[in-house]
């Protein structure tokens, strides 16, 4: 027997028929029943049929075999006593290796995973505000809270030590953010409800609760929004009263009075007209379609453009420097319009969202339009879902006559004695910004 290391042997044997090679494995067998362990000889074959190579491969395998089944074995008499103590093995197997992916998780905060949460939404939110706002708020509120602490340990308690941490009141003096800022809250709470499904769905916490679940949890626990605070639609300015606000606004020089007509004659929402980018329109079909990710149903509206709308397209055209791709730019390349340097030409408490409530109003007291044509126009959900899958039109041409006639409407000669509107004086971010 010639030893090669690792319990291969190459036996040499005399016999009749002449000398003989061969090659034998040599290992020690796993413990019986008895616990009694034997030394066992496997053969792996002649020398002129095994190389030398071979026989070493074998021999891996079978020690790789022989040491797995000892495992095997120790696995066995674990269950063994589990069973005997009344104890599910594989229930067992389960708890431990979840028990030992949270006590992994332990390092992973509350902020990492909002962290992860954010930039695992982010591809499919609109524009960048959605993120700006989910980490803007968390930073805030949370993260000098719940940001430090690992996922797994935000309960209940925590979740309500968020949302009734003490801040300066808008109108008086500090109070509990659930009262003093109710829709900041309410966003917040929603937050931290998201971040908390997420670390559940990745193994990161346990158990079936959610601790910033509102239903049936924190509705208990806190006031509904709407005791703290009543909900507070857009301020419109009254329809009668928008042909006056034009002859002002259009005595206006400046990139944002344009877009501020061209936002009131369209019924356009103020981050679609702002967002414009030329290759949107077709000034021929007398068309602006603004693709699906700039809209809030994300999916492509068609809009009709009045002559007047179309001659504010012609006015920006003119004024047309370089490769801008936005119909109303700001003053810095590649940049578009700021919303500010819309909502700054508006006084009098009423919002740049309230003239779409102008023209819903106004379509609704003078015109026999339908309303599914009206809320078409407005781009907002019609129906149930049933509906919207049966209804394959989008009632342009009809939209286009409503279109008109609103346009025809804002430009018309003010009511006698109507309202006259100071507007803010123009200032650098009104043309610039």
């Amino acid at each position: 027997m010639y030893c090669d290391g690792g319990g291969l042997y190459l036996q040499v044997t005399r016999g009749g028929d002449g000398i003989n090679r061969s090659w034998i494995f040599r290992y020690a067998a796993p413990t019986n029943a008895q616990g009694k362990r034997r030394t066992r000889e496997m053969g792996l074959g002649p020398t002129h049929t095994v190389t030398l190579a071979d026989a070493r491969a074998e021999a891996k395998v079978v020690a790789a075999v022989a040491h797995a089944h000892e495992i095997i074995r120790e696995k066995a008499r674990q269950a063994r006593h589990l069973l005997i103590d009344g104890v599910d093995p594989i229930q067992s197997k389960h708890a431990a290796k979840a028990q030992a992916k949270l006590d992994a998780a332990k390092a992973m905060t509350f902020q990492q995973c909002a962290d992860a949460l954010v930039a695992a939404k982010r591809p499919g939110w609109r524009n960048a505000k959605h993120a700006a706002q989910w980490e803007t708020t968390l930073a805030a509120y949370a993260y000098p809270i719940i940001g430090a602490l690992p996922v797994q340990a935000v309960d209940t308690a925590l979740v309500l030590k968020v949302l009734q941490q003490h801040v300066d009141g808008e109108h008086g003096p500090a109070r509990e953010l659930w009262q003093a800022r109710p829709e900041t809250a309410s966003r917040l709470r929603g937050r931290i409800e998201a971040v908390l499904d997420w670390a559940k769905a990745r193994g990161y916490r346990n158990g079936s609760e959610n601790p910033g679940r509102w239903k049936g949890h924190l509705d208990h626990l806190l006031p509904a929004r709407s005791k703290v605070r009543r909900v507070e639609h857009h301020a419109a300015l009254p329809h009668t009263e928008v042909p006056t606000f034009l002859v002002g606004l259009r005595e206006r020089a400046g990139i944002a009075a344009r877009a501020m007509e061209f936002l009131i004659l369209t019924a356009a929402r103020a981050g679609e007209v702002l967002g414009a980018r030329w290759s949107e329109f077709n000034l021929l079909d007398k068309t602006w379609t603004v693709p699906a990710e700039r809209m809030k149903a994300g999916k492509d509206h068609r809009v009709p453009l009045s002559d007047r709308a179309l001659a504010i397209l012609e006015v920006m055209q003119a004024h047309r420097t370089g490769d801008d791709a936005f119909v109303f730019p700001s003053s810095r390349a590649g940049v578009p319009l700021s919303d500010w340097s819309v909502r700054d030409l508006v006084t009098d408490g009423f919002t740049v969202h309230g003239f779409r409530s102008s023209f819903r109003d106004w379509a609704a007291e003078r015109t026999g339009c339908p309303d599914h044509v009206v809320e078409q126009a407005l781009a907002h959900a019609i129906g149930s879902a049933v509906e919207r899958a049966y209804r394959r039109t989008d009632v342009f041409e009809q939209r286009r006559r409503l279109m008109d006639a609103w346009a025809t409407y804002c430009i018309s000669a003010p009511v006698e004695g109507g309202k006259v509107f100071a507007l803010k004086r123009m200032g650098a971010r009104d043309d610039q910004d």
